[in-house]
């Protein structure tokens, strides 16, 4: 994949934080395969783009032979990491983290190989859950108050009179001896995530180990083209959408993130891309056709282009699935909830959202918009439902599933 390309180059494509780039020239120098560390708290079901940016980078390192770890913090989701937040992320139970985890794990094989010489799977509470208080304790001692402190969202909080509990002051601590456990050479993470990187290097030094090298990856923007790509702001792409609804959600990347889009999820130079800047309708096609290929190898991208067309002419797609609706859904007269309909269609996660997107006519049912949040219809035997332009679902009943 890098052949005749120079491996520093491909490193560090797209990288933000390099620290420190002597560092790891020395590692790559030893000629050994390096242990290349990924920490994710599982804490939804659900990769979208902007974790593939990372996963990216991680396979750019499987394919110079390094070797990847990636750690599933089923221990420190249980915890909350603040990490860009004003407030504490609510802590999970360990059987949550478990069922999030084997999601993450089926979509990280979209990128990753998971070939045993260069992928090695870890959940942090491997070591974790059995540290006892002493050397949780002996822990803390290596790390004062005043550096934790340093931490851009916990002085804040603390400027506002906001609270830092010491669960929170904790979490870069155990966060940072997963790099201990394995030894860490490289860690990577987002740069929402460095001040916890960092943290590792210096817990790892404690310790006796060489630190580790951190590398951090831009937050790649989502869909609304100003906030980080993120499900509960629903700017997101998702890793495991079909092609044709991933082709079309490319499709909408606002042309000021093109050349970002290119350098983070493509191999294309700058220059090539910068040669499509005068034509978006190419450079976004050319863009979906890409990601796409790369995460669907084996996508029929003529007819993924061809449906987004089609639904750009306002057409309903004719090769939805069908998903079934029980009976029991509907009253006795044979009419069912808007609000409700929706939220079976899978195309909102509440009643409450489901209700806000009718009201912004932002729903379609058999290509008519509905406008009323505490509406009913009768439900016929098959109906599409529709979210925005290219989000399509046909519900039918169970009694005529097919």
């Amino acid at each position: 994949m890098h052949e005749g390309r120079d491996v520093h180059a491909v490193l560090g494509r797209g990288v933000v934080d390099l620290i420190q780039q002597a560092d790891l020239a020395r590692k790559l120098a030893e000629g050994r395969p390096l242990t290349v560390k990924l920490g994710v708290d599982p804490t939804k079901p659900e990769f979208h783009l902007g974790h593939a940016v990372v996963l990216r980078k991680l396979r750019q390192f499987q394919d110079l032979g390094h070797r990847v770890v990636l750690i599933l913090g089923d221990f420190t989701a249980t915890i909350g990491d603040p990490s860009g937040r004003n407030r504490t992320r609510p802590p999970l139970t360990i059987e949550q983290t478990r069922e999030n985890a084997r999601s993450y794990i089926e979509q990280a094989k979209r990128i990753l190989s998971d070939d045993l010489a260069t992928f090695s799977l870890r959940y942090n509470s491997e070591w974790l859950s059995g540290l006892s208080l002493r050397e949780i304790i002996e822990l803390s001692g290596h790390y004062t108050v005043a550096r934790m402190l340093e931490r851009d969202d916990f002085s804040k909080r603390l400027r506002e009179g906001s609270p830092v509990s010491m669960h929170e002051i904790l979490y870069p601590l155990v966060q940072a001896y997963d790099s201990v456990a394995i030894r860490a050479d490289v860690e990577l993470g987002g740069t929402d995530q460095l001040f916890n990187l960092l943290v590792g290097r210096d817990i790892q030094r404690e310790f006796g180990q060489d630190p580790q090298v951190v590398m951090t990856l831009p937050l790649l923007v989502g869909l609304d083209g100003s906030e980080k790509m993120s499900k509960s702001l629903d700017n997101y792409i998702g890793l495991s959408e079909a092609p044709e609804q991933m082709f079309a959600q490319l499709m909408k990347v606002p042309d000021a993130l093109l050349a970002n889009y290119f350098l983070l999820l493509t191999d294309m130079e700058p220059a090539e891309t910068a040669a499509l800047s005068g034509d978006p309708l190419v450079a976004h096609r050319l863009l979906a056709q890409r990601v796409v290929s790369w995460l669907h190898p084996e996508a029929d991208l003529a007819a993924a282009q061809a449906r987004y067309q089609a639904v750009a002419r306002g057409e309903i797609p004719s090769d939805l699935a069908a998903k079934p609706v029980a009976p029991s859904e509907l009253s006795p007269e044979g009419q069912i909830s808007l609000a409700r309909l929706v939220v079976l269609a899978g195309l909102a996660s509440s009643l409450s959202e489901a209700r806000r997107l009718i009201e912004q006519r932002g729903i379609r049912v058999d290509g008519a918009v509905v406008d009323d949040p505490q509406g009913r219809l009768p439900f016929r035997a098959e109906m599409v439902v529709q979210r925005g332009r290219d989000r399509f679902v046909r519900m039918v009943l169970d009694s005529v599933r097919t």
